[in-house]
């Protein structure tokens, strides 16, 4: 798998990523940072810091203090407040990051910041508790039948382990950072939510159809690509192209 991926992909380097429960969001958030991504169109119109605020308050999720904090597994009262930290984290590091032109600079940015637990860890909560967030918003349209909701959300709902928010959250997200990564409908969820077209190469799939998948599978032109590549879909590196 790997000869052909070098034979016919280009694909020269292999971008080892720290083997933890965050692998996978590691990976991606690092590829969106190092290459200035901006933030996704949605994110651009709305203010992320008042998501917390606004699943509370607004649609009454006062469940969300069930939320675990990967390793930590942080559940009670505070777990707004640290919710609020982590979006924070998220917009201005982004932000900062993404408004950085030289390309070295920005490199340099990204192995000071992804190299920092404590700082790094916040981005994924965040990027977790945006999955939750827009979770709880296709579980409403879907109560209402405002608006076509996305295929990926049926499929999310139709699992046992995941029939409704409080449990997608309980089963799925509370755990990753801690004994478990992304499933394959989170990493739809996970392309879909950050505007990014995710093509993983997944060798223990080679000289099948599922060697090289895209996530989602449903995508703009305009999204920006990144890969990623797996030998066992539980730890995640980042693939490098001759150029």
């Amino acid at each position: 798998a790997y000869k052909e991926l070098f034979r016919t992909c280009h694909i020269k380097y292999l971008r080892q990523v720290r083997k933890d429960n965050y692998s996978v969001v590691r990976a991606v958030l690092f590829q969106i940072f190092s290459q200035g991504i901006h933030f996704p169109s949605w994110m651009k119109e709305r203010d992320i810091l008042k998501l917390p605020e606004k699943l509370l308050y607004s649609q009454g999720c006062n469940w969300i203090q069930q939320y675990s904090f990967g390793p930590e597994r942080y559940t009670g009262p505070n777990a707004f407040g640290k919710l609020r930290k982590c979006m924070e984290a998220l917009k201005s590091n982004w932000a900062e990051i993404s408004a950085t032109k030289d390309h070295e600079e920005r490199g340099n940015m990204c192995n000071t910041l992804f190299s920092d637990e404590s700082k790094e860890h916040k981005l994924y909560e965040a990027i977790k508790f945006i999955m939750l967030y827009e979770v709880v918003e296709a579980c409403e349209q879907i109560k209402s039948r405002e608006e076509p909701v996305n295929n990926l959300f049926s499929l999310l709902f139709a699992r046992d382990s995941s029939s409704d928010p409080l449990s997608f959250m309980m089963n799925h997200l509370n755990p990753i950072g801690d004994s478990t990564c992304l499933d394959q409908v989170e990493l739809f969820l996970l392309g879909y939510l950050l505007e990014v077209k995710i093509r993983v190469y997944r060798l223990h799939r080679f000289n099948t159809e599922e060697f090289q998948v895209n996530y989602p599978d449903e995508y703009r032109r305009e999204w920006n690509e990144i890969f990623l590549l797996t030998e066992d879909d539980r730890y995640y590196h980042i693939p490098l192209f001759r150029t």
